[in-house]
């Protein structure tokens, strides 16, 4: 299993029963304690979760547009200057049926997808929350060190 090292925490104010902080390939996020158990931040994915993030990345690109595009002019031009057998004749009702599955289909898998992008970012966020508050405190533990230390200074200056 390859395991980059995100953040290495050696700092004795920060949270003491955190170790270290993996990030694991394929977007699994770790914590590390120092008595040796781990937890996860982001919890295992299921097959439906890793199906909709593959068709949601492969449906949202230019490849597939465009040969989504060429398809159906494809499709169109076939059936018009097709001299026998049109199987698909002019208001393409077949065509339509074939889209509208295809629609009926790629909107839930979107929206799984998108689900899962903001429990990811519901996650950061969170994160993000826990740092900022920690270097808030720290900011004003230094800034009243400041203070306690400027005012020695002007009582020897006086």
């Amino acid at each position: 299993m390859n395991i980059i090292q995100l953040t290495h925490v050696n700092n004795p104010s920060l949270n003491p029963k955190i170790q270290n902080i993996y990030i694991l390939l394929h977007l699994k996020i770790i914590m590390i304690k120092k008595d040796g158990s781990i937890r996860p931040l982001i919890t295992r994915r299921t097959f439906g979760q890793k199906a909709a993030d593959r068709l949601t990345s492969m449906m949202g690109s230019w490849g597939f547009i465009f040969s989504f595009i060429i398809t159906l002019i494809l499709w169109i031009s076939a059936n018009i200057f097709a001299w026998i057998n049109h199987w698909d004749p002019y208001p393409f009702i077949f065509l339509n049926l074939f889209l509208s599955m295809l629609a009926a289909i790629q909107a839930p898998v979107i929206l799984m997808s998108q689900n899962r992008e903001a429990q990811k970012d519901r996650i950061r966020a969170e994160y993000d929350y826990k740092v900022n508050r920690k270097a808030e405190r720290e900011i004003e533990q230094i800034q009243s060190q400041l203070n306690r230390i400027e005012k020695r200074m002007g009582s020897f200056r006086r």
